[in-house]
Order: structure tokens, then sequence, then C-alpha cells
């Protein structure tokens, strides 16, 4: 094991965890019941990673691979505490399967939710937390932001946006919260928060707050993908649609933003490369 293994592998991680760690949370929390032990346990994963990948090598299925050393975890933790309940079977068989969105076949329920993301987002947004603490809640644990890019978006400073998490995760354990998605009468009076979730997500993707590139097409495709399956799952909420057709506008013209080097290109210069004027009615006129 050399450097640069250990290198590449810290490299690996950072880079699953950027794309799996909303999926893993949000599937450990569905199982466990627990927002804040399913963050611990996907990043004791992580550190098992660090550890064994320089040596085995990257898995074929690295975010399946953090799932099952997660799940294995928390069977662990179950017997030393000596409260195994029936969900240790469902456990076990899953540890040993790929946590994937299935397509939800004909005959199933209309208003059940099968992605573990979206899920999650509802269970974050529950009236019982203030609305600035269910932005910051599930910003950063369902997508993924730093405290630094939750704080720009909601002007807020850091350590007021660290309190409002870690006061969220006390009160939801406190309430006693099921982490289960409410049925359509009650969703309602969370879609506004859920919106404004999609929403500030999307933004960070549009005009990143940190890091080397100005835009995160990744971030920016997960708002939208969110966006879908809302949409799915109430498609007669007129906001949802409207939403949806901002956010695909906005992302079409990604590609005409930035030139070569990743650097930002005046509406002027995105006309130019396209032979398309995206100036207004009256700008055009002048």
């Amino acid at each position: 094991m050399t450097p640069d293994d250990d290198a590449h592998a810290r490299r690996a991680v950072e880079a699953v965890w950027r794309d799996e760690s909303a999926r893993i949370v949000s599937a450990l929390a569905r199982h466990t019941g627990d927002f804040a032990g399913a963050e611990d346990l996907a990043q004791e994963a992580l550190v098992e990673a660090l550890a064994a990948w320089p040596g085995s090598g990257i898995p074929d299925n690295p975010g399946a691979w953090l799932m099952s050393v997660a799940k294995r975890r928390a069977i662990d933790g179950w017997r030393r505490r000596e409260r195994m309940t029936q969900r240790e079977p469902l456990f076990v068989a899953e540890a040993l399967a790929i946590e994937a969105i299935d397509s939800v076949p004909d005959d199933a329920d209309p208003d059940r939710i099968d992605d573990d993301v979206l899920r999650l987002v509802f269970v974050a947004c529950h009236p019982v937390l203030a609305p600035q603490a269910r932005l910051a809640l599930t910003l950063r644990t369902v997508a993924g932001l730093t405290t630094e890019q939750i704080a720009r978006a909601l002007l807020m400073t850091v350590p007021t946006v660290q309190q409002r998490i870690v006061r969220a995760k006390r009160t939801l354990a406190a309430e006693g919260v099921p982490f289960e998605v409410p049925d359509r009468a009650e969703r309602p009076t969370r879609l506004a928060s859920v919106l404004q979730v999609i929403y500030l997500l999307f933004t960070e993707g549009y005009s990143a707050a940190e890091g080397e590139g100005l835009i995160r097409p990744d971030i920016a495709r997960e708002a939208v993908r969110l966006g879908r399956q809302l949409v799915a799952l109430m498609p007669r909420e007129p906001e949802i649609w409207s939403l949806i057709a901002l956010m695909e506008f906005q992302s079409s013209r990604f590609a005409a933003r930035l030139d070569a080097e990743g650097l930002p290109l005046t509406l002027e210069e995105q006309t130019a490369a396209d032979g398309t004027d995206r100036r207004s009615p009256a700008a055009t006129r002048r």
C-alpha cells in the first residue's frame, strides 16, 4: 500500500459520498428511525472505507459497499444494546443487496413514495420544526450541502445554521416523530417547505457557493429529479409544475454559461456562441 493508494481511496470516498450520501443516510434513517444515528452509521462506514480500500481496491459498487457496512454496524449496535427487533432479518437481507430505486409497478399504491431521498425530505419538513430549521436540516442531511453553503442560501451565519441543525435533530427525537411518509391529507401542509428545499438545492447547483466550478450540475440534476418525483406523487399541484418548468429552463442554459476553461460568459457572449439573442425584447430594439 503506497501513499498513491491512500490518495486514490480518499478521492473515491469523497466522490461516492458526494453522489450517494443522501440515499445512504435516507435509507438508514428509514430503517432505523434515527436521523442522527443514520448519519453516524454512514460516517462510520466512510472511516472503514478509508481503512480498507487502499489495500483491497475500490469496490465495483462503492455506494452499495458503504450501505452494507453501515447496515451491519446498525445490527451490531442493536445486538450490543440487546434491543434487536424484527427489523434484523430485513437488514440482513438488504445488506447483501444494492440499494436502488426500483420502478413503481402498475398496481402500486399511487400515494407511496419509493424514493428514499424524497421520503426523508418530507420527514425533515415536519411541522414540529420551525421553517428555517426544516430547511437547514434538510439541506444538510438530504442535500449534503455544507453549513457554509446553507448559511449562504439562508442568509445566516454558520454558527446559527449549526445550532439549528443540532436542535432540529433533538426536536425530532424528543417528539418521537415517526420516519414515515405523511398521508395524502397531511402532505399539502409540508409542500411549501419541500418545494423550498428543492429550489434552494437547485440554486446551489446553478450558482455554487464554493468549490472550483461556478456550476454544480450534479446538484442541479438531483433537484430536478426530486421535482419530477414530487410531481408524480402530487400531479394536481400547480406549484410543483411551475418549479419544474423554472428548473428545466435554467438547466437548458448550463452548457452556454461557461467557456471551455470553465469561466463564466456574459449574456452577450452566450448569445454570440449559439446565435440566439437571449436578451429581453426591449433590449433587442435598442
